[in-house]
């Protein structure tokens, strides 16, 4: 097997390794989401899939890719929820917290059951 055959199986599986890491993250996201008990920790299970999950797929697919016109596509999506994804989580938190909805406190459980 040539160095370039070599290479190219290489970047293959790594490609499916970080594609599989990042469909992890996103699929525990999405369990987060569902599990979490209010907003706030909704939140967060939602940025960390968005910020590591969807990272991850695009890099997956990114070196699966190559360096085409794709890849900068690629690149430039992730680009625009790496700012966009952040400003909409804090901007959606503020409104909450203005609008006065109060974070679930574990004291705010009676018998496991939520008040």
């Amino acid at each position: 097997m040539s160095l370039p055959d070599l290479l190219a199986l290489v970047v293959h599986w790594l490609s499916w390794a970080v594609l599989l890491a990042g469909g992890f993250f996103c699929i525990v996201g999405g369990i987060g989401m569902l599990r979490m008990p209010d907003l706030y920790t909704r939140l967060h299970a939602s940025s960390v899939t968005e910020s590591i999950g969807a990272m991850l797929v695009l890099l997956g697919l990114m070196l699966q890719a190559g360096l085409t016109l794709v890849s900068v596509k690629l690149l430039a999506l992730g680009v625009l929820i790496f700012i966009a994804s952040p400003t909409a989580t804090h901007a959606i938190a503020r409104v909450a917290m203005l609008r006065g909805l109060k974070p679930q406190l574990h004291s705010d459980h009676t018998q496991g059951e939520p008040k």
